[in-house]
């Protein structure tokens, strides 16, 4: 089994607030988009929430996700990244998404799935020449994962890494898309 694990834990301070709950376009909150899209691409999904924040928790809860309380999350990503992955331990690999990420197409995270089901170390989509998200870790990453700490996620233990990467060429713009600020929802 590969585990989606949903990173939702951050402070939205580029945000000036919380953002996970805002509304799309569709009316969809922002959160949510993406928890519906990582849900639909894999049979387990956990998203990584603050402790406080109860009604996020609840909506993720209610789109069928684990929801795992990082009572380090004020530490940085990588603290909600080991989180997610010791919350589904006993996954092959972890894909790891973020919230703030809506326009991920659950194809797109089949495929990295299908990467790892297939052997790859490490696994994700390359838009127009860059590297994308979501990115796929193997089960021979999980201490690693674990030991994470501050905010750069796992960018270090990627760039040790570049060689057991395989990205695949994707057409999915929404790889690249995150959302910062309050002016980054209206694209």
């Amino acid at each position: 089994m590969i585990a989606g694990v949903l990173l939702a834990a951050g402070s939205s301070s580029r945000f000036g607030g919380p953002k996970l709950l805002q509304p799309l376009a569709d009316g969809t909150p922002l959160g949510v988009a993406a928890a519906r899209n990582l849900r639909a691409a894999v049979d387990f999904a956990v998203a990584v929430v603050r402790p406080e924040d109860q009604a996020l928790a609840e909506r993720l809860a209610a789109e069928g996700l684990a929801v795992a309380a990082c009572p380090r999350a004020a530490e940085g990503m990588g603290a909600s990244l080991a989180c997610g992955v010791r919350a589904a331990e006993g996954a092959q690999g972890w894909l790891i998404t973020l919230a703030d990420m809506p326009g991920i197409r659950p194809d797109t995270i089949r495929q990295v799935v299908r990467h790892l089901a297939a052997g790859a170390p490490l696994a994700a989509p390359v838009y127009q020449g860059r590297r994308g998200h979501p990115v796929g870790f193997s089960r021979a990453f999980r201490e690693a994962l674990c030991r994470l700490s501050g905010d750069e996620g796992a960018r270090a233990l990627l760039a040790a890494h570049a060689a057991d990467l395989e990205g695949f060429a994707s057409d999915d713009p929404g790889v690249l898309l995150d959302i910062d600020t309050p002016a980054d929802l209206s694209v």
